[in-house]
């Protein structure tokens, strides 16, 4: 019972393009801060420096900016491309105002990382590198040629090649460092919203259950004066009616189903206080063998062993707690060389059910954060090809929501495999804790009115 496909699917395929306001709004800075530094030196600290070139390379950043907005709505986002495509000339762009004005001795050059940083927030890492390695082969190009180092006066500093050679190297590494942390940071950002999302798609369907139980007490309020009305006038046909004949038969017919939809409509408005039926409770045994169920086609054999005493607790029926269940089980079922096991276990105070398998188990580094989302590191994968990460993120969620403590850990040597421990007080378990409305009787009730 794996999150569906198409949760996945949907958000990998998610929208977290750059708008293109954003990197307008962030070359205008970086023309303005051009513009004033150009000026500063060249009027302010009367360095000479060849200032209508380097105008002229501000002008075309300007230019671009200024096409980019006649061409395209604020609200444009933009391609992984385009966004890559932009960042490239910043880093260009950039080169050739320090190529104008010393280099790598200019101290400016630092400004090499923040087209990287916006790319490594927002781009695939992929995208990052090639950015990254266009900064370090232009920083390497601007270390062996470019203009003198702006300077007032006849004696220019010569700043020794061991200087630049630092610069570079210092550049390099905070292309590197910046860059990676960066992503990381971004990457566990949208981990966490992406599996949180995940969460809410795999509610909804209980969530839109739980609204038909206020649409079906209204519909039954809204129901009951025609309902009675037609009532009252199949009791007066039926007393003017022929007692034999067609008619009286119809008659008869009207009055029945009358009272049918009477029963429905009492049903309704009743429907928060009903307890569902014998089908609405299950037992401990039962509740596991629905979670395991859709596993068994699958050819794994399944262990269950049951420990306590009599009586053995009931819950109510919790499609939340059934598909968590189920999602630890099938996870189970994939990392299993030869059987799963399930123990549940019972007393006056506690109930717990340990999910264990007899696969590789968890890798340490990876048993350390079970339950996380999107958790795909290495070592996880080795544990069957993955499997580790959001379907294991949304059991843990729906099954905490229920009341439920878990607790990952692996089987004590000589054994091996993975073990996941389930419990809940056994008053919350008895409890239910089913969701308010979260059943499919106000749909079925409201399929059989119409």
């Amino acid at each position: 019972m794996t999150p569906p496909d198409f949760l996945e699917s949907a958000l990998a395929r998610s929208s977290r393009h750059l708008r293109l306001d954003t990197l307008v709004r962030l070359r205008w800075l970086a023309i303005s801060g051009q513009s004033l530094a150009v000026a500063g030196v060249h009027f302010g600290l009367g360095f000479v420096l060849p200032f209508g070139w380097c105008f002229a390379v501000i002008a075309v950043s300007a230019w671009l900016n200024i096409a980019l907005r006649i061409r395209f709505p604020l609200s444009h986002r933009l391609t992984a491309g385009a966004a890559t495509a932009l960042l490239a000339f910043d880093i260009i762009q950039l080169a050739a105002l320090l190529y104008l004005t010393g280099g790598l001795q200019n101290p400016f050059s630092i400004l090499f990382l923040a087209p990287v940083m916006i790319s490594a927030t927002a781009l695939p890492p992929q995208r990052t590198l090639l950015l990254g390695m266009l900064g370090v082969a232009l920083a390497t190009g601007l270390s062996f040629a470019h203009l003198p180092l702006p300077w007032a006066g006849e004696g220019r500093p010569v700043l020794p090649p061991y200087y630049q050679a630092g610069n570079w190297i210092a550049l390099v590494l905070g292309l590197g460092f910046t860059g990676i942390y960066a992503w990381r940071v971004a990457k566990e950002a949208r981990d966490l919203s992406d599996a949180l999302t995940a969460t809410e798609l795999v509610l909804a369907r209980e969530q839109h259950l739980s609204q038909l139980d206020g649409l079906a007490a209204a519909a039954a309020h809204e129901l009951g004066t025609p309902l009675a009305t037609i009532a009252l006038v199949a009791r007066e046909l039926s007393r003017l009616a022929p007692a034999e004949g067609e008619m009286a038969e119809d008659i008869a017919l009207l009055r029945e189903q009358v009272e049918r939809c009477r029963g429905i409509l009492g049903k309704l408005t009743s429907l928060q206080d009903d307890d569902g039926g014998p089908l609405d409770e299950l037992s401990l045994r039962l509740l596991i063998e629905e979670a395991a169920g859709p596993q068994r086609p699958f050819g794994m054999p399944f262990e269950i062993a049951m420990q306590g005493e009599k009586p053995e607790p009931i819950c109510r029926r919790n499609p939340g707690m059934i598909y968590g269940l189920g999602n630890i089980v099938d996870n189970a079922v994939d990392f299993a060389r030869a059987a799963v096991t399930i123990t549940a276990r019972w007393d006056d105070n506690q109930v717990t059910l340990i999910i264990a398998d007899d696969g590789p188990g968890f890798p340490a580094d990876v048993l350390m954060r079970a339950g996380e989302p999107y958790l795909t590191h290495g070592a996880g994968e080795n544990r069957a090809g993955g499997g580790l990460g959001l379907g294991l993120f949304i059991a843990k969620t729906l099954l905490e929501r229920g009341g439920a403590a878990i607790e990952f850990s692996n089987l004590p040597a000589p054994a091996s495999g993975a073990s996941i421990r389930i419990s809940w007080p056994r008053a919350v378990f008895e409890a239910g804790l089913r969701p308010q409305g979260a059943t499919n009787s106000g749909a079925s009730a409201l399929h059989r009115a119409g």
